[in-house]
């Protein structure tokens, strides 16, 4: 962050934990707020913004730390591991606070079927997400059990394709918090290329406009 005059973590040469931006750089201080915020204080904090004497107290709190707007996790020794951006959690209605990106990732890692997943549960009382299938791992699938069409639109109403897309979903499911479990998903028969209107080209997902096309397919996972 510019606002830590650079880096405010880094991983040891020789103590590299993947996963984790490493330990806290001898400069400074880290901590978590209540709600998982990463919190950092020292020397290495700006002085404040050219200009605009007034800004700074609106990411510095009174006691020196400055609120860096990353939800992060600190294990035992030190090791910083960033979960998400705190304005892009999801509250539920029950009013818990999730990470999407950390749903989202854990199902595409523990289902290598899935190209893109969004994760869905905003005021809702649990989560659903929405799926479409990774084109070339698409293709191995249908080769592997001889499907004869392997178009997106034929793999996603496949009961085979289902299936195991389940067994990914419900193995991602044991490794999230109860609260983030997904409960119910919908595979999409197309593919969204990057830089389209669904995926940027650095591949982040762009949820606003998901969020309205697919609001009857959204609202059907709730309704059932």
């Amino acid at each position: 962050m510019s606002e830590l005059t650079c880096a405010v973590t880094i991983n040891p040469p020789d103590a590299i934990r993947i996963g984790t931006v490493g330990t806290a750089v001898d400069a400074a201080e880290l901590r978590l707020a209540e709600d998982g915020e990463l919190l950092a204080r020292g020397p290495l904090v700006m002085k404040g913004y050219r200009g605009e004497p007034e800004k700074p107290a609106e990411g510095i709190d009174p006691d020196g730390w400055l609120h860096t707007g990353d939800i992060a996790t600190i294990d035992a020794d030190g090791y910083v591991r960033i979960v998400d951006r705190k304005k892009k959690l999801m509250i539920n209605a029950a009013g818990k606070n999730m990470s999407p990106a950390n749903i989202e990732g854990t199902i595409k890692v523990a289902c290598p079927l899935v190209g893109s997943a969004v994760a869905i549960g905003d005021d809702r009382p649990y989560v659903v997400a929405l799926l479409t299938l990774d084109p070339d791992a698409g293709a191995a699938f249908a080769h592997t059990h001889e499907l004869t069409d392997s178009s997106p639109a034929a793999l996603a109403s496949n009961p085979a394709v289902r299936d195991a897309v389940q067994a990914g979903v419900s193995d991602a499911n044991r490794r999230l918090a109860r609260v983030e479990q997904v409960k119910r998903f919908e595979i999409l028969p197309v593919v969204w290329e990057p830089g389209g209107d669904k995926i940027t080209p650095t591949m982040k997902i762009r949820r606003r406009p998901i969020a309205g096309k697919y609001a009857a397919e959204i609202n059907a996972l709730y309704a059932r």
